[in-house]
Formats: structure tokens, sequence, C-alpha cells
């Protein structure tokens, strides 16, 4: 028996076909998005990193910034510090000084008038010493008097310092005027 040749493909055939060339679409849309895919994750990727340098950058600048800022309270905090150290040691040097003139000067006023005191003793006993000699005179030269008349020359000698007391009160200018008046007046009296 012959065989008929049919141009005609088989019914499988070009299911076959079809198949294959929908398989091959598939397989080049698969390629176009998962290259599509992977472009967007680069994109992505790098739109991250550059977004991660650009916050890393802008960290460093304001850490930088706080960094300079806090050195200049610092430097300033410093500065401040020894300003006012430097103040109170000028303060403390010039209470010193205060304390040093306000000692000398009481030293010397304490000595002038400790030497003024002791001339105005010296004076008042001299004067002391010359009254009780005049009485002493005037007892010598006059006779024996009687008791009652040696009682105004007491009184006489105790006023006569009494009346010198135009110099200041001064407790050691005083205390020997007082013990000198004593044996000037127990002198006259003998």
């Amino acid at each position: 028996m012959a065989t008929r040749k049919t141009t005609k493909k088989s019914e499988l055939a070009q299911a076959g076909e079809h198949l294959s060339t929908a398989a091959k679409e598939v397989g080049t849309a698969l390629t176009h998005k998962v290259e599509a895919l992977g472009d967007a994750v680069s994109a992505g990727m790098t739109r991250a990193r550059k977004n991660v340098v650009k916050q890393r950058d802008e960290a460093k600048t304001r850490v930088g910034k706080l960094v300079k800022m806090a050195e200049a309270q610092l430097k300033k905090a410093q500065a401040q510090l020894q300003k006012a150290s430097t103040a109170a040691q000028k303060s403390v040097a010039a209470a010193e000084k205060k304390l040093d003139a306000t000692r000398r000067s009481t030293a010397k006023q304490i000595a002038s008038l400790q030497t003024s005191a002791e001339r105005k003793a010296k004076a008042l006993q001299k004067a002391l010493e010359k009254e009780a000699k005049s009485l002493k005179k005037a007892a010598g030269i006059m006779p024996k008097a009687p008791a009652a008349k040696v009682a105004p020359a007491k009184k006489a000698a105790v006023k006569a310092p009494a009346a010198r007391k135009a110099a200041p009160k001064k407790m050691a200018a005083r205390a020997p005027a007082k013990k000198a008046v004593k044996p000037a007046a127990k002198k006259a009296a003998t």
C-alpha cells in the first residue's frame, strides 16, 4: 500500500510547536522580569547606599559641630575660671597689703601714743617733783606749822596734777602720775 504525503502537520506537532514558542516567550519574559528586578534592586541598593552615606556625612557634620561647640564652651569656661582665679589672687594680695599697712600704721600709732604717754608722764613727774621741792622749801623756810596747815599743802599737791589733765586720758599716762602724786604728797607731809 502506498502512503500518502500530507503537508499538514499533525495537531500534536502543532501543539508542541506552540508550547515550545510559549515556553520560549515565558523564558524571555522571565529573563526580562529577573533583569528588571535585578536592576530595580541594584538601583534601590544604590539609592539606599547614597542615603546611608549622606546620613553618615550629615551625622559626622553634626557631631563635628557639637564637638566644636563643646570645645568652644570648654575654652570659654577655662578662660572664665582663669579670670576668676586671677581676680581672687589679686583681691587676696590687695587684702594682704591692706592688712600689712594697717598693722604698720597701728604699730606706729601705738608707738607714738606710748612715746607721748611716757613723755607726758615724765613731764608730770618732773612737775610733781618741782612742786614737792617747792613745798619742801616752803616748809623748810617757815617754822613748823601745826598739822592743820600741812593738810592744805597736800590738797595743793594733789590738785596740781588735776589741773594738767588737758592731755588725753590714757591708762599708761595716768597710772604713773597717781603713783608719783602719793610719794610727793608723803614727802610734802614730812
